[in-house]
């Protein structure tokens, strides 16, 4: 597992677990930012020149909602166009899959386009009470996952993810040249 940056990888045996994403990033964010630093990314003689035209076209991409919603003030959908939000809303979100955002766009679409606009008195009443119940419903939920399946209190199934490693059997291996201990490398 050669990587050409000097970890020490390629000192593992073939196959070694020691593969920890979490350390993994923190690294390459040391290397990115410490070692090779902005200078070297971003300009001509960087890898990434092109990244700066991203400046340019978020200040120039509310322009067009802007001119539409000039032109066609009788077009009132225009005005829901907000390019720093779908632009920079997303950076919020938790890393997650694509169902996750799925439902929370269906959700946040049906009950704040289609239940507003036909039923605008339930929504009035009840919108309130269903955001919170979704919030209430979130933590109830990571109340009962830490007690049916995260806690070590209570006796519960082996389920991956209980282990306290990180899926990372190496991570507590000394990482100084010629140190043995049982069950890790020596680098």
């Amino acid at each position: 597992m050669k990587d050409g940056y000097g970890t020490g990888y390629d000192l593992l045996p073939e196959g070694s677990p020691w593969t920890c994403p979490g350390y993994d990033v923190f690294y390459n964010a040391s290397i990115i930012w410490g070692v090779v630093g902005p200078l070297r990314m971003f300009t001509n003689r960087g890898n990434y020149p092109a990244m700066n035209w991203f400046f340019l076209i978020g200040l120039l991409a509310p322009v067009p909602g802007w001119l539409l919603s000039r032109k066609y003030p009788e077009k009132k959908w225009i005005n829901f166009i907000h390019m720093p939000m779908l632009l920079g809303g997303p950076l919020a979100f938790p890393s997650a899959k694509a169902v996750n955002y799925l439902s929370w766009g269906a959700v946040g679409i049906f009950f704040n386009y289609y239940v507003f606009r036909r039923y605008k008195s339930w929504w009035a009443r009840h919108n309130y009470i269903l955001s919170a119940a979704l919030d209430a419903g979130v933590a109830f939920m990571g109340v009962f996952l830490y007690f049916t399946l995260q806690s070590y209190d209570i006796s519960g199934p082996e389920w991956w993810g209980l282990d306290s490693s990180d899926h990372c059997p190496l991570a507590k291996c000394p990482i100084a040249p010629g140190i043995v201990v049982h069950g890790c490398p020596v680098l």
